[in-house]
């Protein structure tokens, strides 16, 4: 591996967090929230700029970076922002235990939403706002952010954007790397001014609505109220929330297409028809559920609306807790859990296409067994899929169930029962926030041990950054001739 390469970009991305830590740090002078905050802020920002500076003030000799590279690099520095991230928090004590503060950062960057907080309104403005703030970087990638902003290194950073952008295929958006970059981050942005002005609209205040659309533009879901959106009670903010989080939940290669008039491109779109379809029928058929058990009415099909928009896109804000729905609905909720939102989105899970496809190659198969000498060509988007994009796509899926049964049995240990252990990593893993029982929208993660906590952080990190880049990380740790 090139060390001097993986120390830079590392030292980069610290200096890029330290800059990220001004905003909250200012809104702590706004509002005149005390020294702890204030000092909390300062002492993280001058420990990560110095350790930037330090480490980034020779440049690498050699610039050219290996896949591998790339994967050490992402998920070193998913791990220390998450440190580092934690620290105001504990510095100011309104988290005072490392463990619960790592893992309310990683949940913020990871855009999970996972919480140990009981009561989210005891936090300070400045510390509410770092928390969804995480949302809005983490949401498109950190790495990719700093590759928007940052001056050009010469550094050859495909590898760096293909382990972080989620999805089973990477494909630039132009030629050059770091305009892709500034692309995505474009329009993520507009999108997300946009979605302010529309909760300004629905009445919100500016501080409320610039959080929430944090958290629904990085699909992460940390709100300012200890009932999330249903404190508002607002059909007009739940509706253009729901929407967000299903436009969000969206590859956003398919807005490139549109800003550049390919039109096409959307109704070209396989996973797109997918994505909506599994959208209205999973509303349905909750709506049908829920209301032969209680009755039908408006404010139900908005709930079952708002509640499978927030769970495919793994967002995880919440107008009702789910919990007393019944089984049906859980089992349908925590299917779409795994399902996720479209590759290239900020939403977590497999990811549709890949299900898409999974589900297409099964079928060939069973062709094949029913015809043995049968030739079955698996399309997808109009297009023949190439042999080792289906077997990469299997072999995702494969490791993607060994690790969660790993984390499950981790996790189990300290867990009052199935449900709760099950849905806590499925929650986490898939980086939707919410599970169900002791976990669910009505309760947190607060009463694990730090040792589950800790588990179940990395749990979030495995789960957004795809696997690969902790596992092959794990592995470097572990095989010293990797190191080499």
């Amino acid at each position: 591996m090139n060390f001097s390469i993986i120390i830079f970009v590392l030292g980069n991305i610290l200096k890029v967090e330290g800059l990220l830590l001004s905003v909250p740090f200012v809104i702590s002078l706004i509002y005149k929230e005390g020294m702890n905050n204030t000092y909390g802020f300062l002492i993280v920002m001058a420990i990560l700029f110095v350790i930037g500076v330090l480490t980034t003030i020779k440049k690498p000799e050699k610039k050219s970076m290996q896949p591998k590279d790339g994967f050490v690099i992402v998920s070193l520095s998913w791990l220390l922002l998450s440190f580092f991230g934690a620290l105001p928090f504990v510095l100011s004590g309104e988290i005072p235990s490392l463990a619960d503060a790592f893992f309310e950062t990683a949940s913020g960057f990871t855009t999970t939403g996972s919480s140990i907080l009981r009561n989210v309104e005891g936090l300070s403005h400045s510390m509410l706002f770092w928390r969804s703030f995480t949302h809005l970087i983490g949401g498109m990638g950190v790495l990719v952010f700093a590759l928007a902003i940052l001056p050009s290194t010469g550094l050859d950073s495909v590898h760096v954007m293909k382990a972080e952008v989620p999805g089973p295929v990477f494909g630039k958006l132009v030629a050059k790397m770091r305009l892709t970059a500034r692309i995505l981050y474009g329009i993520y942005l507009v999108m997300t001014a946009v979605l302010i002005l529309f909760l300004l609209a629905g009445g919100m205040n500016l501080f409320d609505a610039t959080l929430h659309a944090f958290g629904t533009a990085g699909t992460g879901g940390f709100g300012v109220k200890n009932t999330s959106v249903a404190y508002y009670n607002s059909p007009y903010i739940e509706t253009v929330i729901g929407i967000g989080m299903i436009l969000f939940g969206v590859n956003f290669n398919l807005y490139y297409m549109i800003m550049v008039g390919d039109i096409k491109k959307i109704f070209e779109s396989e996973e797109l028809k997918i994505y909506i379809k599994i959208i209205f029928w999973a509303i349905l058929a909750i709506f049908i559920n829920v209301g032969i058990k209680s009755g039908f009415s408006m404010k139900l099909l908005r709930d079952a609306f708002f509640q499978v928009s927030s769970i495919i896109t793994t967002t995880g804000f919440s107008t009702v807790d789910y919990n007393e729905w019944p089984v049906f609905s859980h089992i349908i909720l925590l299917v779409l859990m795994f399902i996720g939102g479209c590759a290239g989105s900020t939403a977590g899970g497999l990811k549709v296409s890949r299900i898409g496809i999974l589900m297409k190659t099964s079928y060939a198969q069973l062709k094949k067994v029913v015809q043995p000498n049968r030739v079955v060509s698996i399309r997808f988007d109009g297009k023949v899929l190439d042999s080792n994009i289906i077997t990469s796509i299997t072999n995702y899926f494969v490791v993607y169930m060994l690790v969660f049964v790993v984390l499950l049995l981790l996790v189990a240990f300290d867990s009052p029962n199935f449900s709760t252990a099950f849905s806590a990593v499925s929650a986490t893993y898939n980086n939707i926030g919410p599970g169900f029982d002791v976990v669910g929208p009505a309760g947190n993660f607060s009463d694990f041990s730090d040792f589950t906590k800790i588990v179940l952080s990395f749990s979030m990190i495995f789960g957004r950054l795809e696997i690969y880049p902790m596992l092959i990380l794990i592995g470097s740790i572990f095989n010293n001739s990797d190191l080499k």
